[in-house]
């Protein structure tokens, strides 16, 4: 008691921050303050807070060694509206939240214009916040449709997410009048590019192409690598009505079924898009680089490009597989392609030497029907055509984020930075069960360590689990001001620059280059820049997070609904994550998790937090992340979003003595089997 007494005194009596809620009623209070830690809330603490209000917590004690608290004020709140199903109970109705972190259901004392029937799925706005007397109250604002059918996913997810579903008819008429071609008068000040072979490289489906690429072999064998992006700018003025609605969405999000774009189509798929065979005004950055892949010079221009070829992964991964094959294509562009193959191969090594993190996830590509349905979840084919125009990009984002710091002018730069030391001795405690380690662990931990791990278990069957974990032991990159440069890269600078037509921060990169070129950024310019360049970093990491969050939602949701109609069906899987109430299960190929509850199993199991395992009392059954295990689809609720699966097999035939063995071998019988045969096993 007195330990915990002093530990609430080291820490500030009141702390601020976000309230993230669970469904069960608790929650954590996120501080906004670097170095403070996440507060706990108990149900019984939670006073008339919402998920994602900003609240003041009181810090009453320690549990687990971690703060716990209650809240004593709501600071600010987060919702206006919520999107969920109406009901009537008793002749009163409710919307009952999507969100399950969102608690309290909000009562509709009364119907107004629109009169939603009982199961139908619509927007509420609150009109009155909960108190400790009684819960929200709200009015209908919009009629979704009938809840949980195909075709509103998407939708109602961009309700949820406060996403724009169309273009305001102000921000539509002002890109109307952008031009649709380019005048001698816009070409004053630009390099003509026109006759060099430029090409972009995308995939199948796309349509806004914003880079475009070149490349020629000088002397010494070294090659001149040319990438060239649209230039947004020129179109779009800074602070005009479209530059404000671009900063507002922040980016494009990019759903199964459609696309939510930062610009209007007259820019994004119109004029701003490198299309083949037309002028384009275009941002270039020329990169010089020696035999062994070091960049020697480069020059940063504006310029105007005329694409010789939009080609696709796909094409150019067949003809840099059958090179002697004969191609519908000019010598000039195989040759380009051949040229960019040998840059990027000599461009990747290098970076794998100074320690570059390369994930190897395989992602999901679902598949949809005209009616919304999923017809078929298949693995993203990345063929090594994605990873020359990557390794491109990367090369140019790179030199204006280091031309930049040069400079030491205002910037925005893409950081990402070190892990924990929590997250990096948990990690290292994991491997090390699996016979591997963190080279300079604990206090010498580069990029580099992670990338040998990566190294070593290549075509491993703990591969694809490793991967994952290193994933979350990782910080988000963000976008900031300040330049501590990016771990995951191993970058010393790093900036996104190539995509300014669905990332509003590469559109700020490419006017803060264009205004250092012109001498425009003067030293009492440099303050107000300054000032305000770090609220739209922050904003648009914020926008960046909505937009992934999303995109994640709905393919979660139709994941859910593939496995609807099927019901009592075995699948393999593996372990994707261990948690003190089950198992999560990711099953095979169709890249579909679920939940094994621990009520379900037949033995009592502890959880090895550090060990990422369920350990069974009577059996000495061990799960582990990673395990491959065979289940059976017991539930799926499209409500809750949740997918429940049943382990077979959970008891062995043969259970011989020994030590904790993983899950599936053989363990022996319990001398106390009759104790443990009346025993009731519960979840903690």
């Amino acid at each position: 008691m007195r330990k915990i007494r002093k530990k609430v005194k080291e820490l500030k009596k009141d702390l601020a921050g976000k309230l993230q809620t669970h469904h069960d009623g608790y929650g954590f209070v996120l501080s906004v303050v670097p170095g403070e830690p996440d507060v706990y809330v108990p149900r019984t603490g939670m006073s008339d807070a919402m998920h994602g209000d900003q609240v003041l917590t009181r810090i009453t004690g320690f549990r687990r060694g971690k703060p716990e608290g209650r809240i004593i004020k709501v600071l600010q709140r987060s919702h206006k509206q919520v999107v969920g199903k109406y009901t009537q109970i008793s002749g009163v109705g409710w919307v009952v939240p999507n969100d399950r972190k969102m608690t309290r259901d909000v009562h509709i004392p009364l119907l107004e214009e629109l009169r939603p029937e009982p199961g139908e799925m619509v927007v509420a706005e609150i009109t009155s916040y909960p108190t400790l007397e009684k819960g929200p109250e709200g009015r209908i604002i919009k009629i979704l449709g009938e809840a949980y059918t195909p075709l509103l996913d998407t939708s109602m997810v961009m309700e949820e997410f406060h996403l724009p579903a169309v273009f305001p008819p102000a921000i539509l008429e002002e890109s109307e009048k952008v031009p649709t071609g380019i005048s001698e008068e816009m070409l004053a000040g630009r390099r003509d590019l026109r006759r060099e072979v430029t090409l972009t490289i995308d995939g199948e489906h796309a349509k806004d192409f914003d880079d475009a690429v070149s490349a020629e072999r000088l002397g010494s064998n070294q090659i001149r690598l040319g990438v060239h992006i649209a230039d947004v700018g020129a179109y779009v003025p800074w602070k005009s009505p479209l530059d404000r609605e671009a900063y507002e969405r922040g980016t494009s999000v990019y759903f199964p079924d459609k696309v939510v774009p930062m610009f209007p189509e007259a820019l994004s798929n119109g004029i701003c898009s490198l299309n083949p065979h037309v002028d384009r005004l275009t941002y270039s950055v020329d990169m010089i680089f020696d035999e062994e892949g070091n960049r020697i010079d480069y020059k940063i221009y504006e310029s105007v490009i005329k694409s010789q070829a939009r080609m696709t992964y796909t094409e150019v991964r067949d003809i840099i597989n059958s090179p002697g094959r004969s191609s519908l294509r000019k010598k000039e562009v195989l040759d380009t392609i051949f040229l960019l193959e040998e840059l990027a191969l000599k461009l990747k090594k290098k970076r794998f030497v100074r320690g570059s993190i390369d994930f190897d996830l395989p992602e999901p590509q679902i598949l949809i029907d005209v009616a919304g349905e999923i017809t078929s979840i298949l693995k993203e084919e990345r063929n090594f055509a994605h990873k020359i125009i990557e390794e491109c990009m990367l090369a140019a984002n790179e030199t204006v984020a280091e031309h930049m710091a040069n400079l030491d002018l205002p910037f925005i730069y893409r950081i990402h930075d070190k892990p924990t030391p929590e997250k990096i001795q948990d990690f290292n405690l994991f491997v090390s069960n699996l016979g591997y380690s963190l080279k300079g662990f604990p206090k010498k931990v580069t990029p580099k360590s992670f990338q040998d791990i990566l190294d070593q278990i290549k075509g491993k069957v703990e591969e694809r689990v490793v991967n994952h974990l290193m994933l979350r032991s990782m910080k988000q990159a963000v976008y900031s001001t300040d330049n501590p440069g990016h771990f995951g890269l191993a970058a010393e600078f790093y900036t996104h620059f190539t995509s300014p037509i669905r990332r509003y921060p590469d559109l700020m990169v490419h006017r803060l280059l264009k205004m250092a070129s012109k001498g425009e950024l003067t030293p009492n310019k440099i303050p107000i820049y300054k000032k305000s360049l770090p609220e739209m970093t922050t904003h648009c990491s914020a926008r960046e997070r909505v937009s992934v969050d999303a995109e994640r939602e709905v393919i979660s949701l139709k994941k859910v609904r593939f496995m609807d109609n099927k019901i009592d069906e075995e699948f393999d899987g593996h372990i994707s994550g261990v948690t003190s109430f089950g198992l999560f299960i990711e099953l095979n190929d169709i890249f579909v998790e679920g939940l094994v509850h621990i009520s379900t199993l037949e033995d009592h199991y502890h959880f090895d937090t550090q060990k990422h395992s369920l350990i069974g009392a009577r059996f000495r059954n061990v799960y582990r992340l990673g395990d491959p295990v065979r289940v059976l689809v017991e539930r799926v609720s499209l409500e809750k979003r949740e997918v429940s699966f049943k382990l077979l097999n959970e008891i062995p035939e043969k259970k011989p003595a020994g030590e904790p063995k993983p899950a599936g071998t053989p363990a022996k019988k319990s001398d106390n089997r009759r104790k443990f045969k009346k025993r009731s096993y519960r979840p903690r």
